[in-house]
């Protein structure tokens, strides 16, 4: 295998000559770059990335935490950063937090001793603190899908609460008065908004309702199946039912379904993400419309920025708003 030694040689330049061009200075004249790429080319060598990395400080690439890979909601968010490190000349490095405090600790940890530089980081298990202090190791570090007063500027959020209050909202707008919530049994942040989102829906239209209407399940399909079955179950009135997200929502019609329960006729659900599976579940997912694309683009681009040392807008907007997506499966009650 050729060394830089020995293109250096067949280039009839310094060691350092070659590795200015390949680091792409300003410094190389255009004899050595066309001299040095024809004996990388006639050698077949390929740069080392560590050793370009060293010379260059940086690794080109953006480190990104996501709770589980495999979920579409962030298979969107990669895509998204991906799209944007491809557009700066960079790659994508992943790691999975798996929805705990100690996998998500790992996983930063990983993402800076690797050198990455920009972090887009979805963080539901570790604490403000401990977030706080990640930032201040690695100043191209963006939050996603989280607010932390002390670093503001640096969170790219969406207001849960609104989100949750607006698909609560729009049954009741609906003439629904009997609305259950099958809420993520994951012990995050999103989850008590989205529900206090619900509670305050409910009483800003003097409707009471037990905890009897408030199930719980993971944010899957499954989990969808089993709250629906346990609302059921309950044998509690409900015409309509606020999702945490697509998937659950979906679960819960595949139940109704089994259980010879037509929606929306007899029960209207409203999801929340709008991922690509309300748009192919019959009927047809009412949802609130989650831009995590638009979103984690904005947070990959602002950690570019950062890690770059540029001036950020202080004014520039950084929480993002829910809006509802109006489909099939919510029925007018007259």
């Amino acid at each position: 295998m050729a060394t830089i030694k020995d293109v250096a040689k067949a280039a009839g330049v310094s060691v350092a000559t070659v590795s200015r061009v390949i680091n792409k200075s300003p410094k190389a004249s255009t004899s050595s770059i066309d001299a040095v790429t024809k004996a990388m080319n006639e050698l077949g060598y390929r740069p080392n990335a560590a050793a370009r990395a060293l010379v260059s400080q940086s690794t080109q690439t953006i480190g990104v935490l996501v709770s589980d890979v495999s979920d579409p909601f962030f298979g969107t968010l990669v895509k998204a950063v991906d799209t944007v490190a491809h557009d700066n000349g960079k790659h994508v490095l992943i790691g999975n937090g798996y929805h705990s405090e100690e996998g998500e600790r790992q996983a930063i940890e990983l993402l800076i001793n690797n050198r990455c530089d920009a972090l887009v980081i979805h963080s539901k298990a570790l604490s403000d603190q401990e977030l706080i202090e990640f930032a201040n190791e690695a100043k191209g570090m963006v939050l996603i899908n989280r607010h932390i007063p002390e670093i503001a500027q640096r969170c790219i959020s969406l207001d849960n609460f609104k989100g949750a209050y607006l698909a609560t909202e729009f049954l009741i707008r609906n003439g629904h008065k009997n609305i259950a919530c099958i809420a993520s049994n994951h012990p995050i942040e999103d989850v008590k908004q989205r529900i206090d989102g619900y509670k305050c829906a409910l009483a800003d239209n003097n409707i009471s309702l037990s905890e009897d209407y408030v199930d719980y399940g993971a944010p899957s399909l499954e989990g969808g199946e089993q709250a629906m079955t346990n609302l059921l179950t309950k044998s509690i009135p409900i015409t309509g039912v606020v999702g945490y997200n697509d998937y659950m929502a979906a679960g819960a019609l595949s139940t109704l379904d089994e259980n010879g329960i037509p929606a929306p006729d007899e029960i209207s659900i409203v999801g929340f993400d709008d991922g690509l599976i309300a748009r192919y579940v019959k009927p047809r997912l009412t949802t609130v419309r989650y831009p995590i694309a638009m979103m984690a683009e904005k947070a990959a681009l602002l950690a570019l920025q950062l890690s770059r040392s540029e001036a950020i807008d202080p004014d520039i907007s950084t929480r993002y708003s829910p809006t509802m997506v109006k489909r099939e499966s919510v029925k007018t009650i007259v």
